[in-house]
């Protein structure tokens, strides 16, 4: 009986001290750790969230970039992170699900487990790009080439394991070439030699590839969604130029360490749904070839068991170690 009344006040007590925890929440600073360096989607995606949530949530809301290892050093220390609401991942949930099936990927921790799904917050295009010196100005023209010098094109990646090398297996596949892969430690560095021609081409998200649309240094060659995008209409989908199966869109959201009080949860969810429904986020998301696309706690979950089946199947027809 003792036994017994010491364990239940210990429950009530940690119980009591959740509750307070969620009621009181936020009665400090948050901070988004975003697993890239500044200048990628996933970063940009952040600061826009980072930007609107403070109002709603009457606390002060900071990006932390914690960049490596195809953003698993960034993931890796949020799943150890105390699950208090104060520190949460803004992460490319793709990149996450890929790392969790791939066997060569230290297992640091498991993928979603680790992890209360908050919300989901930006989905964006993909987008083939090429170097303009590379020589060629259509899809057709792209594969031709590629298949002429197999395993000589070079393109750049956010990291093994990234959405971005994925969707270059995932192209290889489609297309029967091979590539020879170029992994940096975000998006940003992989367009920056690009733009410099140490790179041939990437696969990368429109929102980190808009900005230079206009440089004269790249070309747009296709797009990887189903229809085409309103920001670059006449750029084609793979889709249009008879490369079968191949739909994609990287998805950007919200993560908080596994344990985190459910109240805690679902007022940082509902407030991103918030954010994403105002037409100020919406404009700014759509201006850089982004869309706002936030969800419950509920469909987030499911969502992270989604990628981590889609991309299963991609990793092991491609043998991607």
């Amino acid at each position: 009986m003792k036994w017994f009344l010491k364990t239940s006040g210990a429950l009530c007590l940690i119980l009591s001290s959740t509750l307070a925890l969620a009621a009181n929440w936020p009665a400090k600073p948050i901070t988004l750790v975003v697993p890239y360096p500044p200048g990628g989607a996933t970063d940009f995606s952040a600061r826009i969230y980072a930007q609107y949530l403070p109002k709603l949530l009457g606390a002060t809301v900071v990006v932390e970039n914690r960049a490596g290892a195809g953003g698993e050093i960034g993931a890796e220390a949020l799943s150890r992170a105390a699950p208090d609401g104060y520190t949460m991942l803004f992460g490319a949930i793709g990149s996450h699900a890929i790392n969790s099936v791939l066997p060569s990927k230290p297992k640091t921790y498991k993928f979603p487990d680790a992890f209360e799904g908050v919300s989901f917050g930006t989905a964006v295009p993909l987008v083939v790009a090429v170097r303009n010196g590379l020589g060629v100005n259509t899809l057709d023209e792209l594969v031709s080439k590629i298949k002429q010098t197999p395993g000589k094109i070079t393109y750049g990646s956010a990291g093994v394991g990234s959405s971005q090398h994925m969707a270059a297996e995932k192209f290889q596949l489609a297309t029967g070439t091979k590539l020879l892969h170029v992994p940096y430690k975000g998006s940003g560095p992989a367009v920056t030699d690009l733009l410099g021609g140490q790179i041939d081409m990437v696969i990368d998200t429109l929102t980190t590839l808009y900005p230079q649309i206009n440089s004269g240094k790249i070309k747009f060659l296709a797009v990887t969604t189903a229809d085409r995008v309103p920001t670059i209409p006449d750029v084609p989908t793979l889709k249009e130029l008879n490369i079968k199966d191949y739909v994609l869109t990287t998805n950007y959201g919200l993560l908080a360490p596994a344990g985190t009080p459910k109240d805690i949860v679902q007022k940082m969810s509902e407030a991103m749904q918030t954010v994403a429904a105002q037409k100020e986020v919406q404009d700014k998301l759509i201006a850089s070839g982004a869309k706002a696309y936030a969800t419950t706690p509920q469909q987030t979950e499911q969502l992270l068991l989604d990628e981590v089946t889609k991309w299963s199947d991609v990793a092991t027809r491609a043998k991607v170690e």
